[in-house]
């Protein structure tokens, strides 16, 4: 969709935000949400920040004029119920961050809500539906384990040549629950426990709710998706050390960036006595 003055970029659809974090998510998480007030171009309703029960993000909840909702109380199970870890990484938290987003249809009371990484800052207008249709902002590479827990899954390949792994994305909540029951009908069980099961839980990267969900859309409503290229940077410092013109420099060539300072998957070495 073209911007211009008779054309600005904007939607009329209403979506709700909802961004799972922890504590070391704090040193951006109120910038994340900055941008998305500024550069997400729809009606907002509910902005759910979805973690564990910590008095400095429920703080910054009340600052920012968001909802702090318990992480424990979103799924009938806890990350202390997911065990996805090797001798050298742990992946639980990152495991059960992905399903907290797929129980969004849960929590949201739009009809639409808008997932967003904790770490990732827009730096330009976003709109994620125009012509009655779903935005998707895509990348050109994957890890292929996500495609073969999504055939495991659903039974298909992917249809879809660009990769949905791009830090944020639309959800609409009748299309999630369609998903979610698929699932259930096959595994004939909860989608959570189907998930859990087909994953290879070796591989340090098994599953993707932004593949799954992306894939199965293109899959079974191939005319209801407008693909657009991520426009991505990852970032390895810390979001107070980029000036404005350096954002502003970014924004001609990106449409988002990333902080990924932080590592908390990767286990740290015991300290051997003396």
């Amino acid at each position: 969709m073209p911007i211009s003055p008779s054309n600005p970029l904007s939607s009329k659809t209403q979506i709700d935000v909802l961004i799972p974090a922890i504590e070391k998510d704090l040193g951006t998480l109120p910038y994340v949400i900055d941008a998305v007030r500024k550069y997400v171009k729809h009606p907002i309703g509910q902005f759910l920040i979805v973690s564990p029960r910590s008095a400095k993000i429920m703080d910054m909840c009340k600052r920012k004029g968001c909802t702090f909702v318990d992480e424990n109380k979103v799924l009938p199970i806890t990350k202390k119920d997911i065990h996805y870890q090797s001798k050298t990484w742990d992946r639980s938290g990152w495991l059960f961050q992905q399903l907290l987003k797929l129980n969004g249809d849960k929590l949201c009371r739009s009809k639409f809500y808008l997932v967003i990484d904790a770490d990732t800052v827009l730096i330009r207008p976003h709109i994620f539906r125009a012509n009655q249709k779903t935005l998707f902002y895509c990348r050109n590479w994957s890890q292929e384990e996500y495609f073969k827990t999504y055939r495991k899954l659903l039974g298909r390949k992917k249809s879809s040549s660009s990769s949905f792994v791009t830090h944020y994305m639309l959800f609409e909540k009748s299309k999630l629950v369609k998903l979610k029951k698929a699932i259930e009908a096959k595994h004939q069980t909860s989608w959570y426990k189907a998930i859990l099961r087909s994953m290879n839980k070796s591989r340090q990267f098994a599953f993707s709710e932004f593949e799954t969900y992306g894939n199965f859309l293109h899959s079974a409503y191939p005319g209801q998706l407008i693909l657009k290229k991520a426009l991505n940077k990852g970032l390895h410092m810390n979001v107070t050390q980029i000036p404005k013109s350096k954002v502003s420099q970014l924004a001609k060539s990106y449409r988002s960036i990333s902080f990924h300072k932080r590592k908390d998957y990767v286990k740290k070495s015991p300290v051997m006595p003396k």
